[in-house]
């Protein structure tokens, strides 16, 4: 698998072979599906001159898990090697070095949710979970828009936003020029993991 848990996340299927370093999701039983290539992982930030820098994780992995009581639980990796800011290359050697996401040491981004119901995906809310980033790891909120199709992550994507901040997690890198608040947004597509039989 690609190395690269906000997002999203997401899915209302299930987990293929992603081993969260954040350890094995609880009492799984079965993927159900893997997160697409295609599914889109982004963050903003703001200057304190309020410019807006558009950041993404093009390589991503992840997979959602059918737990023994039905619920399911979505596992995410994010690689922080490859992370960029779009349009701007000083911003992204920025981010991947030292002051920053330190990718050599901290190679990946990771969130393992709570076991949730499959019907999260339609009506959209709340999605609890744990999300590893710089070797700090903390419970943070995502919240999922209501579902525009019938097939979440197939039809369409499951999209889910979220803000966290980056002080709790010593990426106190551009402290004087960059707020605190990172706001991610994903995009998840899937794919079952029965087409692959």
């Amino acid at each position: 698998m690609r190395a690269l848990v906000a997002t999203l996340l997401l899915a209302g299927v299930g987990a293929g072979a992603v081993a969260s370093r954040d350890g094995i999701a609880q009492q799984a039983t079965r993927p159900i599906a893997v997160i697409e290539d295609h599914s889109r992982f982004e963050f903003t930030m703001v200057t304190r001159w309020n410019q807006v820098l558009l950041g993404r994780f093009p390589e991503s992995e992840g997979d959602v898990l059918q737990l023994p009581d039905g619920r399911r639980q979505v596992r995410i990796r994010l690689s922080t090697a490859t992370v960029e800011i779009v349009d701007h290359p000083r911003y992204t050697r920025y981010m991947r070095g030292p002051r920053f996401f330190d990718a050599p040491r901290f190679p990946d981004v990771t969130f393992l949710s709570d076991p949730y119901d499959a019907e999260l995906l339609h009506t959209g809310g709340a999605l609890h979970g744990r999300l590893r980033m710089h070797g700090i790891q903390r419970r943070e909120q995502f919240v999922l828009s209501p579902a525009e199709c019938v097939r979440p992550g197939r039809d369409c994507p499951i999209i889910a936003v979220g803000t966290v901040r980056r002080g709790q997690y010593d990426l106190d890198g551009w402290r004087m020029a960059m707020r605190d608040e990172v706001r991610f947004s994903m995009h998840v597509r899937l794919r079952d993991t029965a087409d692959e039989r």
